[in-house]
């Protein structure tokens, strides 16, 4: 048990420090972890013998369940509500269409059967949220055209949809099909969004007007709720990670209390679920089998960012009369991850009957389209002239916090002021600006959010812009 505990500190410390490097030049950290599995795996230096398929489900389960409610969490709708409709569009649409081509291109190129192309189209189908704005993030890379918001949206919620094609794929392989597929698809998206609509609902309720006196039991609170969120959904024939996705997204996007400490949280625990997952998976590959399917997987990675993807880009888009270099940058940010394995992971523990190394295949696209896609993207967005240089990329997400927060203003609340008789969190003061402190006569009042703003108190406000603010 102790070695146990001292190997994986020393996997954490590693991918914490590692990742470090990886960060300053863009490149995804979900590259270092399934390199640091591999590493560690039975073909690497340290070799750990680990080929359980069943027990890395379950572990990949439950990291993508944080994974994608954090994904919600910090979604900011405001900025990202212009571009809700197109990127919702890619997410489904252009999953559907992503899988189709991929699928044909199997049948047609690798000579699999129809099923089992769409098989490999559907694991494939999604986008890697966590890869995405890593690169973003640690670039400070804001895009033009509200694109970084669009990508957002489509790589936090296509997951969900590619699951479900991919568990419809499998249920008419094994013969468990019980329902039409329209059907299927239907239960699992509206059992997802009502469940995660009313726990998320509730929730923001309790979060709001229930003072839980200890600090330390909202984000416990939060993380029984998505949990149940998942389970529930799963139960009823929805889709888990779809309402854990509208859970954070409705969370996120509500006033309550102690929301900054909840987004550091959660950005911890998402941190530790990507380690694990993508150590894990990391972990089960076998790098000395990769040769045996560098030929498929090349050749299905070279398709999709090439074809499959600016099809699928291109045809959903240019309704909308997105320029074209916009729609070239979408097409080549379209990042195959960690969600890809774990449902190639699936496939393998579905006992569907396939002719190739599927979960190889999968992991080879993915190192692929990580490497070199993902440590393209600053390149690419700079020659097609789509980075806004003074403009932070932080602000499409509702854990943003300027670096460059060094003003301060006090400002004397009078009778007329919207602001007086409301508390912190109801006085609509702009995301952007913070209430360090609150002078009530001789006392100095922390403000926290149910905190009330009384006539003639004075606030102390901490930001690089007042312009937003009424007073």
């Amino acid at each position: 048990m102790l070695n146990l505990m001292i190997i994986g500190a020393i996997i954490l410390l590693l991918a914490v420090t590692s990742s470090r490097i990886f960060y300053r030049f863009g490149v995804p950290a979900l590259l270092l972890f399934l390199l640091l599995g591999m590493l560690f795996g039975s073909d690497g230096l340290v070799g750990i013998s680990f080929d359980n398929f069943e027990t890395a489900s379950k572990i990949c389960s439950v990291g993508l369940i944080f994974i994608m409610f954090f994904g919600g969490f910090g979604t900011n709708w405001k900025i990202a509500k212009p571009v809700a409709v197109k990127a919702v569009l890619l997410s489904t649409l252009g999953v559907g269409l992503t899988s189709l081509l991929t699928g044909l291109f199997c049948q047609l190129v690798l000579k699999t059967s129809l099923l089992e192309g769409l098989l490999i189209g559907s694991v494939l189908a999604s986008t890697d949220a966590a890869s995405v704005f890593s690169v973003l993030r640690s670039r400070n890379l804001n895009l033009k055209n509200g694109l970084a918001s669009l990508l957002e949206i489509e790589s936090g919620s296509n997951d969900p949809f590619a699951y479900m094609l991919t568990i419809l794929v499998i249920s008419i392989m094994t013969g468990q099909q019980q329902e039409p597929g329209i059907l299927l698809l239907g239960k699992q998206v509206i059992f997802g969004l009502v469940i995660g609509a009313i726990l998320a609902v509730i929730t923001a309720y309790a979060l709001r007007y229930i003072n839980w006196e200890i600090d330390g039991l909202y984000p416990i609170l939060v993380t029984a709720v998505v949990i149940l969120g998942y389970a529930l959904a799963e139960l009823v024939g929805g889709n888990g990670y779809l309402c854990v996705y509208i859970i954070g997204i409705i969370l996120g996007n509500s006033k309550i209390l102690h929301k900054r400490s909840l987004v550091h949280f959660f950005d911890g625990i998402s941190w530790l679920m990507q380690i694990l997952l993508f150590f894990t998976l990391g972990l089960l590959s076998f790098p000395s089998q990769l040769h045996n399917v560098l030929v498929p997987g090349a050749l299905i990675s070279i398709f999709m960012f090439l074809v499959a993807r600016p099809v699928a880009t291109f045809v959903i888009l240019t309704p909308f009369k997105v320029p074209l270099k916009s729609q070239i940058l979408v097409a080549w940010v379209g990042l195959r991850g960690a969600a890809s394995i774990v449902f190639a992971i699936f496939a393998v523990n579905s006992g569907a009957l396939v002719n190739n190394d599927i979960f190889h295949i999968v992991f080879l696209v993915a190192l692929l389209s990580v490497g070199l896609q993902g440590s393209l993207i600053p390149f690419i967005s700079k020659k097609l002239d789509l980075v806004e240089s003074d403009v932070s990329v932080f602000k499409t997400f509702n854990d943003y916090q300027d670096e460059s927060l060094t003003q301060l203003l006090e400002v004397t609340i009078t009778g007329d002021s919207p602001w007086a008789g409301k508390s912190v969190m109801d006085a609509n003061i702009p995301d952007e600006i913070l209430v360090v402190m609150l002078k009530r006569g001789d006392k100095v009042v922390v403000p926290k959010g149910s905190t009330m703003i009384n006539t003639g108190d004075i606030l102390v406000l901490s930001g690089s812009n007042f312009d937003s603010i009424s007073i």
